[in-house]
Order: structure tokens, then sequence, then C-alpha cells
């Protein structure tokens, strides 16, 4: 994969805070032009006490933690995710290795049970973006699955089910072992484990009262700029509370965009691209695993 450039980076637009932020950094750029006009005017608006109003260390504080807070929501999110995939690569392994083929629909079963795993991911990701089963899970489900699973109120589970089930079912057969099927259960049990995690990071916000305490401290920061500088820059006071503007609110939405990890934005986690990862898996394992009735 080719490296981008550093200048490219600090100049690319999609996937930056800009066109969320730069707004509100414009607005408190005109704001610092209104005190200016008003400076010309002979008008005293220089009021350097303000600088005292909030000092910079507790504002700096503040961010950090929002920022830090929401990292590591998106990094927990990514460590469920990565998981997921390492567990349905070992479970898809197994049920193709261990699970005996006494007869051809075996394998039509076994495949089919294997492409469930994958569609377990792609049922999360439709779940925790609150979005309806579609076609794109069409591919690994039979016609009835399919259907049963839109009338599902947590097709993740549904699915999980039917896969213990398959499991069971060929333990009873004595096609798996007790043994075997205890390794499953738990690899199974780890793939629920990341659904309990991601609805925990997606269903326990920022508190509320921490989000409109530090945006009101940003506003009243921002707002008291002009107040400070104009005395010193004069016509320099647009451009600079902008800049300072764009720097501090550029760093509170980058804790927001981040913070809920599972969306669409070009900051969340490229959970498309991991549930294509993990069927491109399934699809490889299924070629090499060998046909004992070809």
């Amino acid at each position: 994969m080719k490296k981008d450039s550093w200048f490219h980076i600090a100049l690319r637009w999609r996937g930056s805070v800009v066109p969320e932020v730069l707004p509100r950094s414009l607005l408190c750029g005109l704001f610092g032009a209104l005190i200016y006009i008003f400076h010309l005017f002979k008008i005293q608006v220089s009021l350097p006490i303000l600088g005292g109003i909030i000092p910079n260390i507790v504002l700096g504080l503040l961010l950090v933690f929002r920022t830090n807070t929401a990292y590591e929501r998106f990094w927990e999110g990514r460590k469920a995710w990565g998981l997921l995939v390492n567990t349905v690569r070992n479970l898809s392994r197994q049920i193709l290795v261990a699970i005996s083929e006494q007869e051809p629909r075996d394998r039509q079963a076994k495949i089919a049970a294997v492409k469930l795993l994958p569609a377990f991911a792609i049922a999360l990701k439709l779940h925790l973006r609150s979005e309806p089963i579609n076609a794109e899970l069409a591919a690994n489900l039979s016609d009835a699955q399919f259907d049963r699973l839109k009338t599902m109120n947590h097709p993740p589970l549904e699915i999980a089910f039917w896969i213990s089930s398959y499991l069971q079912e060929q333990t009873q057969q004595g096609k798996l072992d007790r043994y075997q099927l205890g390794d499953m259960i738990n690899l199974l049990h780890q793939m629920t484990d990341v659904v309990g995690i991601c609805e925990r990071i997606l269903r326990t916000p920022i508190p509320l009262a921490y989000s409109i305490h530090l945006k009101q401290l940003l506003m009243i920061y921002c707002l008291s700029l002009p107040f400070q500088m104009v005395d010193q820059l004069e016509w320099m006071t647009a451009p600079i509370v902008a800049l300072i503007s764009f720097t501090l609110l550029g760093i509170e939405e980058i804790g927001i965009q981040i913070e809920d990890p599972f969306g669409h934005d070009a900051n969340d986690l490229p959970l498309d691209n991991i549930c294509n990862t993990m069927m491109r898996n399934i699809e490889d394992l299924v070629s090499i695993c060998p046909d004992k009735f070809a």
C-alpha cells in the first residue's frame, strides 16, 4: 500500500474535521473583526483580564480528556472487531476440518454453516448501525433464513443460535466429539461477547453534562479572545482568533466523530472492509477444503 505524503495528508479534505469546524471558526473570526471595528472607533473593547477567566491549562486538559476518552472507545471497538475476525477464522477452520463428512449432503450443510459466520458479522454491522436486514446477507443465507432474520429484533443472536444448533446436531450424529464441540462453543461465546462489547460502546455515550460544559467553555474562550488581543494585534485579530478557534474546535470535533465508531463517517471503523475480508477468508477456506465426494 502506497503511503501518502505528509503534505497530501495535511491538505486532505475528506476525512478531516474541516467541514464541520470551519463555519464555527469563521464565525469566531467575524466576531473578532467586529471587535476590531469597535476598536477603530475608539470604543474601549480591550479587556486583557478576560484571559484569566478560563486558564489555558484547564481548557487543554478538558480537551485532551475528551479526545482520549473518545479514542479509547474507538480503539476498544477496533479490538472487538479484530477479535471477531480471528474467531471467525478459527471457528470456520475447525468446522471444515473437524466435522466428518459421511455423505455428500454433509459437505453442503457444513459449507452453509460456515457461511453463517461472515453473516453474523454483517448482521452485527447492520445491527450497530440500526439498519434493516438487506441483500448483503442474502448470499450467505438460505431463503428461509433470510426471511426469518427480517422478523428478528436481534439478528446476530439468531445467527449464533443457528450455528450452535448445527454444532449440537453434528455431535448428536457422531460427526463431532464433545471436546471439539466444547472448543467450538467457546469460540462462539467469543463472537457473542463481541456483540456485547460493541453494544456497550454504542449505548454508553459521553455524559451529556460533560459535553455541554466543554462546549460552553470553548464558546466563552473563543469569544473572549478578541477582547484579549485587539489592542496588540489590531487588524490581525480576526484571522488569529479564527485560527485558534479552528484548532480548539477541531480537537473537540475529532472526539465527537470517533466516539461512535460504527457508522458510515470517514473516521469510523471500516466495517464494510472488515466484513468483506471475512467473506474472502471463508471463500478461500472452502475452496481449499478437500471434497471427498467430488
